[in-house]
């Protein structure tokens, strides 16, 4: 039994789209008419590397027993390629989108339904969740540097570490930084110059050294002493805290 995907899969290979369909079935069987949408997410924004697809399966309702169905499928999913569903009542769902503002506007974002009916038709995230998620996510991030700057000790080892062990949540920041305006609906681009020219323009902050700090996620060199990188990346993460703290639409 096949399951056609209701809108284009760009992003997804053969085997995961052969994946999916077995997804589908296996969630059809778990669930029957309680399936109202599964969609696949974060797929503009995967690593090269990243070979692993994530979806959410929105259900008219969620069991104890369902999980307990569930549960010995997973590793078969995995093996496949996906990562395990995340699974919720559309009530849940719907519900907490103010609960986690920055985590649904990814998924509403950049998404492809595999089955059942558009699921993010109607659903809004509110500007002031937003802005607080970004808010929290920002200082969370700064706190990050300083306390790992201080961890390291002026190790350039452990510096290096440090700023190339955070480059993806500080891009995960900055496309939510940049997706602030327009209330989540304007698409950002997920390519490193794009987004930093984006920031830049907005927050005035350097976009050489966002694309330095991006691209470190491919390694840092032969750079000897990544301590000036590192003062420059804690400046521009508090000019962009200080951004989001006064943000107001």
């Amino acid at each position: 039994m096949a399951f056609m995907m209701s809108s284009p899969s760009g992003g997804l290979a053969d085997h995961h789209r052969t994946a999916l369909d077995a997804l589908v079935i296996d969630l059809r069987t778990i669930f029957g008419s309680r399936l109202l949408s599964l969609v696949a997410y974060g797929l503009s924004g995967r690593d090269s590397d990243d070979d692993v697809v994530r979806t959410l399966a929105l259900v008219e309702q969620l069991t104890f027993d369902d999980l307990s169905r569930a549960a010995p499928l997973t590793s078969d999913w995995q093996r496949r390629g996906l990562a395990v569903p995340l699974l919720l009542s559309t009530h849940e769902f719907n519900r907490t989108l103010d609960v986690f503002p920055l985590e649904y506007g990814s998924i509403i974002a950049d998404h492809v339904v595999i089955v059942g009916s558009p699921p993010f038709a109607d659903l809004r995230i509110d500007d002031a969740d937003r802005r607080r998620g970004c808010e929290q996510q920002a200082k969370s991030h700064l706190i990050h540097l300083r306390e790992g700057f201080l961890e390291a000790q002026n190790d350039p080892r452990l510096i290096r570490r440090l700023i190339t062990s955070s480059a993806t949540a500080f891009q995960t920041l900055l496309v939510n930084i940049a997706r602030l305006e327009g209330g989540g609906g304007r698409a950002v681009s997920l390519e490193n110059a794009a987004l930093a020219a984006t920031i830049e323009d907005r927050l005035g902050v350097s976009a050489p050294t966002i694309l330095e700090v991006l691209s470190s996620r491919n390694g840092m060199g032969s750079v000897a002493d990544p301590s000036g990188l590192l003062e420059r990346y804690i400046d521009a993460s508090e000019r962009i805290w200080r951004y989001v703290d006064g943000w107001r639409g």
